[in-house]
């Protein structure tokens, strides 16, 4: 079964409580773009991303041929709420003298500062010198509940967590190629260790639609990785492209979609295509977030990634 809470942390079926801001809305009927390219809305190109059933929680089974089918799992509140949120202020609280936020505002809401105003040297030190080797981060990424599911759903009490780690924040209004992240599947950039890896994004902070979340070309797994078993893969290199709707139309496949709350996430697989929409929030926030990859350390492991993340590294 699912495991128990660990230290005190509550575990939700995914329901709304009083207070949270729910995300998980329908498929949008306006404008949805990915580095300036406009999504097909048709229902042959864009769907709902669905969670979890809550009767499959805590069924290992269930979850993992769920996994195989579809390639991801997607678990609303599976953090604290009030934990993702103390990361979100510190974040920003710690980027803060670098020009990142509006100055007299509420460092955990993360809104961004007018343009012009940011010191990028500054930011890079902050964020490569003191956020992502620091202890808070470091905390959140080996948070017990998400070690402990990880070992039960890999099966593996010998658990290795990559200790490249990448974090990021996307601020409203950045458009065109190279701002949302691109298409792409994870194994490309951990060629030299197990296929057996499990990826896991994070929202630290409410996404919804217009703030940028992640989406995930439905049933793509399958196709990267019988493309990948004949050689026949046309693109791969790190980034596949920045045009979503054409890569939807060569496989013949929908965007799958969805908002996000602070406490959810999302447990994908190293083969499948995901890409992230434009933030292009009204209020002027940021969206931030995080993904780190989990799997059995009796496996190869890429060495590459032990190192901590930076932009210079080359990966």
């Amino acid at each position: 079964m699912e495991p128990e809470p660990v230290h005190g942390l509550s575990i939700s079926t995914g329901k709304t409580m009083g207070g949270m801001e729910d995300n998980r809305s329908p498929v949008p009927t306006g404008v949805l773009r990915s580095n300036g390219y406009r999504l097909d809305r048709s229902s042959r190109r864009l769907g709902r991303l669905l969670p979890v059933p809550a009767q499959e929680r805590g069924d290992l089974g269930a979850l993992r041929a769920r996994f195989e089918r579809d390639g991801h799992l997607f678990l609303p509140g599976f953090f604290d709420r009030e934990t993702v949120l103390r990361f979100r202020r510190h974040y920003f609280s710690t980027l803060a003298p670098s020009g990142l936020t509006r100055p007299g505002t509420d460092p955990g809401k993360g809104i961004a500062a007018p343009r012009g105003t940011l010191d990028p040297a500054r930011l890079r030190t902050l964020l490569f010198q003191d956020l992502v080797p620091g202890p808070q981060y470091e905390a959140l990424c080996h948070h017990p509940r998400l070690t402990e599911f990880h070992r039960w759903f890999l099966g593996t009490q010998d658990l290795h967590l990559h200790r490249r780690k990448i974090i990021r924040h996307v601020g409203p209004g950045e458009a065109g190629i190279g701002t949302a992240t691109q298409a792409h599947y994870d194994l490309v950039y951990l060629r030299e260790g197990s296929n057996n890896v499990v990826s896991s994004w994070i929202p630290l902070g409410d996404v919804p639609i217009g703030r940028g979340p992640l989406v995930y070309l439905e049933g793509s797994h399958h196709a990267v990785r019988a493309q990948e078993a004949a050689g026949t893969l046309k693109r791969p290199a790190a980034s596949i492209t920045a045009d979503l709707p054409a890569l939807a139309e060569e496989y013949d496949a929908r965007w799958l979609v969805t908002g996000f709350s602070a406490g959810d996430l999302m447990v994908h697989s190293a083969h499948i295509i995901h890409a992230s929409l434009d933030n292009e929030d009204p209020a002027g926030l940021f969206r931030l977030s995080t993904d780190i990859r989990h799997q059995p350390a009796g496996e190869p492991i890429d060495g590459r990634w032990q190192s901590h993340w930076h932009d210079g590294d080359g990966l």
